[in-house]
């Protein structure tokens, strides 16, 4: 799991700003013997918990437990604990690490599973992410995140860079950095390549990066702009918006940069495409109406049918991968820019923040969290919020300006 990839200088700090009604007790003990380690796993995975917000975390720091020994659940019911999780960290001969874990159902006094991972040090911090998820998963019936990961472009001076992290916000690594603006990440389906608009040769081409190697590839270098790239679910395909004829209008192009096609017809501006999950469709921006307002296109073409008629602004659209909901950002009365929520089998749409100037949203590859940039006492930053609106974490650097969120897909390692 090598990266080729420059260290952040800046390290994300994680805030809660609300928590949800409801939240789950549980309790994460020290795992033994991980002050060897170079990592501390428990403290990685209560920090997760306790940043979904739907988990409310137990004091077990003076515990002295592991995944052998069964513990006196009564104790922990008493202290009102539903799950409780003890493990150990053991250095290897090789120098690698065995963490093991162990899951309890306190309220059952019966073992939940446990697990055991032989990782390299570099890959602590994802052992940590993947028992979490498995922890999420066997508590709340949902599939977790914590080791999925996000880009974002940071602004320096006049150093752009875009940055590969964990959904933490730790572990920030450069994947490119140029002089010029880098925007509109899109990662792939499989989370090996991202797409992105680079200005390096003067103008506005939509290059794909493989993650991995850092081998980079123009994949829309036509005359005039190449911006705002989305894959399609399959990975075979992008739209992109190109004004290689004159206005900008939508075209669907090859992964490789062949078979362009093109996809709207218009006298509008018509971009920012987002591709449904299931590949039928493409929802995008477009001021044909009079103002930017979000249309559906089938993805062979066509007549394309408006989507959002509350409020007179309406861009950046998103889709959920359950293929239920619609996100955006919208103008409110006062002229505030916020993230939005569409249920797009009943067409309601409800206000997820309170802040102005929100961004680009994107949601969580199990559908359950959006990220997204705003401004917050004169600073950019990177913010997530469930669907209801009432759990949200502040991702904050200490000095960059920080913006362009995407999260990416599940893993398959």
């Amino acid at each position: 799991m090598a990266w080729p990839l420059e260290s952040a200088r800046a390290q994300f700090r994680v805030e809660i700003a609300g928590v949800g009604a409801t939240r789950i007790p549980v309790a994460v003990a020290p795992f033994r013997s991980e002050d060897r380690s170079p990592q501390a796993v428990s403290a990685i995975i209560r920090a997760n918990l306790e940043r979904s917000g739907l988990f409310r975390l137990a004091d077990a720091s003076a515990e002295r437990l592991d995944e052998s020994v069964r513990p006196n659940l009564v104790d922990w019911r008493a202290k009102s604990v539903d799950a409780l999780l003890a493990g150990s960290i053991t250095p290897l001969a090789d120098g690698r690490f065995d963490v093991r874990y162990q899951l309890w159902d306190v309220l059952k006094a019966q073992g939940l599973g446990g697990l055991s991972l032989v990782v390299p040090a570099a890959d602590l911090r994802l052992a940590a992410h993947r028992i979490s998820d498995e922890m999420y998963e066997r508590l709340t019936g949902d599939k977790g995140v914590f080791a999925t990961r996000i880009a974002y472009v940071s602004k320096v001076g006049k150093r752009h860079t875009l940055f590969v992290a964990d959904a933490d916000g730790e572990n920030a690594q450069a994947a490119l950095a140029s002089a010029q603006p880098i925007i509109s990440p899109a990662w792939s389906p499989d989370g090996r390549q991202l797409a992105y608009v680079s200005f390096e040769t003067g103008k506005a081409n939509v290059v794909v990066q493989d993650v991995y190697s850092g081998r980079r590839r123009v994949v829309a270098g036509f005359r005039g702009t190449n911006s705002a790239p989305a894959w399609s679910p399959d990975g075979r395909q992008l739209v992109v918006t190109l004004s290689r004829e004159g206005g900008s209008q939508l075209y669907v192009i090859g992964a490789d940069g062949e078979g362009v096609r093109r996809l709207t017809q218009s006298q509008a501006i018509d971009t920012e495409a987002a591709w449904a999950p299931n590949g039928a469709s493409i929802y995008f921006v477009s001021d044909r109406g009079g103002g930017p307002q979000i249309y559906q296109v089938q993805a062979q073409g066509g007549a394309a049918r408006r989507v959002t008629f509350t409020g007179a602004y309406n861009v950046s659209p998103s889709l959920s991968p359950d293929g239920r909901w619609l996100t955006y950002v919208g103008r409110v009365d006062g002229g505030a820019f916020r993230v939005h929520l569409m249920d797009l089998g009943s067409g309601q749409v409800k206000v997820l923040t309170d802040t102005r100037d929100d961004e680009r949203p994107s949601f969580a590859p199990n559908s359950r969290l959006i990220i997204y940039a705003t401004r917050q006492q004169g600073r950019d930053v990177l913010m997530t919020t469930s669907l209801d609106g009432r759990i949200k974490a502040r991702l904050a650097t200490p000095a960059a300006d920080v913006r362009e969120p995407v999260w990416g897909p599940y893993l398959n390692r």
